[in-house]
């Protein structure tokens, strides 16, 4: 039980306390605009072209398990609108939050954490400048707002992949596949899926702030933090996108062909 709380439970605590004193402070003035858009231009340009790159084989993947059994049911002509859900409001989310935990959330740690153990941040406590509204603030909502943005990007590329997939490997039809693709979709899909890549997006930052700002000292322990807030941004990443499939599912009605 000791180490449940030690492992679990504390750190939980501790990161939630950390978030909730981000939103405390949020809209203290001066607001450091310039270190909101040095971190976001930061996460876009580590994170852009993988996250195009990753989500063309999303959506090739996709196509390929898609067109298969759409051919199975003999329902081919379908393959689109399959595609548009599977992308848009799934894979499109995940794939733009890991990518930017692996690239934006790790880096994010390792300077918070060099910071940390440089006493960086004790000196900015001393000259009585707030680190938490100085740096974790900028942080959460850069990764908010580029997480959502990517996310448009990945839904095209994605859905663009799947269909040179479909139509050259699969001897798919162009025109049914795009005109399938109102069939199934409707617009609480793309605003769910906006929604999961803001939620994710924060998670990842919160996740990342947490254990940079509470490393351990020393260069092994802004290794480890780096390495424990990835993971643990994968596994929350997976858990809230579960979490809120389930409710959509529950609140919003399916549509039908």
């Amino acid at each position: 039980m000791n180490r449940l709380r030690e492992v679990l439970l504390v750190p939980a605590g501790n990161m939630f306390a950390l978030t909730l004193d981000a939103f405390r402070v949020f809209f203290r003035r001066p607001w450091p605009v310039r270190e909101f858009l040095h971190v976001s231009w930061f996460i876009v340009s580590v994170s852009i072209v993988p996250v195009i790159l990753v989500s063309i084989a999303f959506g090739a993947t996709i196509a390929l398990q898609v067109g298969n059994v759409s051919r199975q049911l003999g329902a081919q002509s379908q393959t689109g609108a399959a595609m548009v859900l599977a992308v848009v409001r799934e894979a499109a989310p995940i794939a733009t939050a890991l990518l930017i935990s692996g690239a934006g959330g790790s880096a994010m740690t390792a300077d918070l954490g060099s910071r940390r153990i440089r006493d960086e941040i004790a000196a900015m406590e001393v000259l009585a400048v707030d680190p938490i509204h100085r740096l974790i603030v900028p942080r959460l909502l850069a990764a908010t707002v580029v997480a959502v943005l990517l996310n448009g990007f990945v839904s095209v590329a994605g859905v663009a992949g799947g269909y040179v997939f479909n139509v050259l490997v699969q001897g798919g039809t162009p025109g049914a596949y795009i005109a399938s693709f109102s069939l199934l979709a409707q617009p609480a899909d793309l605003y769910v899926a906006l929604m999961k890549a803001g939620v994710f997006g924060l998670l990842v930052a919160m996740v990342a702030a947490y254990f940079g700002m509470f490393c351990k000292a020393g260069p092994k322990g802004v290794g480890e933090a780096v390495n424990r807030a990835v993971v643990v941004s994968f596994l929350l990443i997976f858990v809230a996108n579960f979490v809120m499939t389930a409710i959509y599912f529950a609140l919003v009605p399916a549509k039908f062909a």
